[in-house]
């Protein structure tokens, strides 16, 4: 009952991503319909193609196939490169964790029935879509790359535009990275453990976490931030800080699921926008770094 009254969460999280990616493909497919129409075809139609997919394959509901959609195109736009190949953008990361997402959740899946543990047959919420992939969206968004990129933030103010997709990446790494570990490790991982005290607890418990899973995590960060470099032509430094902020963002999911949710402060979807937030953070701070 406690964490039925934390829907407001949800409702905030899809409030803070779903308006800025409707309004934000709205501009950039009017722009681009004028200026490259080829780019605003593309990007439209595969956004849309993979929202009707995801739902048809009962992933998502329709609302969060539309909610998918209008986020996917964002990211699209948002890196786009001329001259123009669909499939050197962020399509490709986000095909990556839809995929990771579909397979884990139907792997050992009537094991996770027994237990009660299964997701919801009707696919995943638009909350939920937002929760996992917003903040790649918001980040990666044009206005706020130059912002970071010229700011203070960074030591010698030169880093490429390119460079900076490594944010949006990270975030998409610790989307796929959790649904994974979660997944896997409820599956297949055998009795978890709470991730502050080691102390031994029921699979599908908040903040427990198993070698398998974590293992799992760790890999599909991996191959996102993998596809997602080759895809963007970035370099090392893009992979390693995307995957690493991918990875330092799983462990601060299960942190916060053993502390702030288990007491009931925050819900699941809270806790993985703010765990996207935290490998965005986390790749951000790297590139200053190393910039």
């Amino acid at each position: 009952m406690a964490r039925m009254k934390l829907i407001w969460q949800s409702k905030l999280v899809l409030l803070a991503v779903l308006p800025f990616a409707a309004a934000d493909v709205i501009l950039e497919t009017h722009w681009w319909a004028v200026n490259y129409a080829a780019v605003a075809v593309w990007t439209t139609g595969l956004s849309v193609l993979l929202g009707l997919v995801t739902w048809k394959l009962r992933a998502a509901t329709p609302a969060a196939a539309a909610t998918g959609a209008a986020i996917t195109a964002s990211l699209m736009f948002s890196t786009v490169s001329l001259p123009y190949e669909p499939w050197q953008s962020a399509l490709v990361p986000v095909l990556a964790v839809s995929l990771l997402a579909f397979a884990a959740t139907r792997l050992g899946r009537q094991q996770k029935e027994r237990m009660g543990i299964a997701e919801n047959r009707f696919g995943r919420s638009s909350s939920q879509v937002a929760a996992n992939l917003g903040v790649a969206a918001l980040v990666s968004n044009g206005a706020m790359r130059s912002w970071a990129i010229n700011s203070s933030w960074f030591a010698h103010g030169s880093l490429a535009p390119e460079s900076f997709f490594a944010v949006g990446l990270a975030a998409m790494a610790e989307a796929a990275a959790d649904t994974v570990s979660s997944e896997i490790g409820q599956a297949f991982g055998g009795r978890p453990r709470l991730v502050t005290t080691l102390r031994a607890v029921d699979p599908g418990k908040d903040g427990a976490v198993t070698l398998a899973g974590t293992f799992s995590g760790m890999l599909a960060a991996g191959i996102v931030a993998g596809v997602g470099t080759l895809a963007l032509r970035g370099g090392h430094a893009m992979f390693s800080v995307s995957c690493a902020g991918g990875v330092f963002g799983l462990f601060f999911d299960s942190l916060l699921g053993a502390t702030l949710e288990e007491r009931g402060w925050l819900n699941n979807d809270a806790v993985h926008f703010l765990s996207t937030a935290s490998a965005a953070l986390f790749a951000m701070g790297a590139l200053a770094i190393l910039h």
